[in-house]
């Protein structure tokens, strides 16, 4: 059962892309109008990125029945909105994902506004209303990773827009959260 709602969400993922392209166009052409180069440059890196992931996931021929994620039982909770959802380590680790790699895209879409004197504003960014990139259709539901990576990306915005470190550090060239910000957001819980 676990396998059919998983390839059931990878289709539903398939078609959400193929959608975004669209919008996509239509924010770097508001970028390119309002001079924005720094951001049009950020955004353009990204939607490859993006258009590169679902390359690799139309060619992919998932192994369902040998990844362990499908027969380990849940280990962790977490609230996301005023619902409980549970997990497996599979789908935390991916939950950890999301976070960190959208503080990666907010620190960069941040650094990029700053250098093109706009105004400070996250949810205006492409990347911040996709919240796709890194997500793989496994593990997680979509609504969850996109989540996760929308808290990720604000801090790491902030963090970029105002060039410090309150939410996130560099390791060799990379951004993260830092692991306390990090267990903040997910909060999860061990079951017992």
């Amino acid at each position: 059962e676990r396998i059919r709602q998983q390839k059931q969400l990878l289709a539903e993922y398939n078609q959400r892309i193929a959608e975004q392209q669209a919008i996509a166009l239509r924010n770097a052409q508001r970028l390119e109008q309002q001079r924005r180069l720094a951001h049009y440059r950020y955004q353009q890196a990204y939607y490859e990125q993006l258009r590169q992931q679902q390359a690799r996931l139309e060619s992919d021929r998932y192994d369902y029945d040998n990844d362990p994620y499908y027969y380990t039982p849940p280990t962790y909770q977490y609230r996301r909105g005023d619902n409980d959802y549970q997990t497996n380590q599979y789908g935390a680790d991916q939950l950890r994902r999301a976070t960190n790699t959208g503080y990666q895209k907010g620190y960069e879409a941040g650094r990029a506004d700053r250098q093109d004197k706009w105004r400070f504003d996250y949810r205006e960014s492409f990347a911040y209303q996709d919240a796709n990139y890194g997500f793989d259709g496994r593990y997680v539901q979509q609504e969850d990773y996109n989540h996760y990576f929308r808290e990720g990306f604000q801090r790491g915005y902030e963090d970029g827009y105002y060039g410090r470190r309150t939410y996130g550090t560099n390791t060799n060239g990379s951004e993260s959260l830092l692991g306390t910000v990090l267990n903040m957001i997910l909060n999860l819980q061990p079951l017992q």
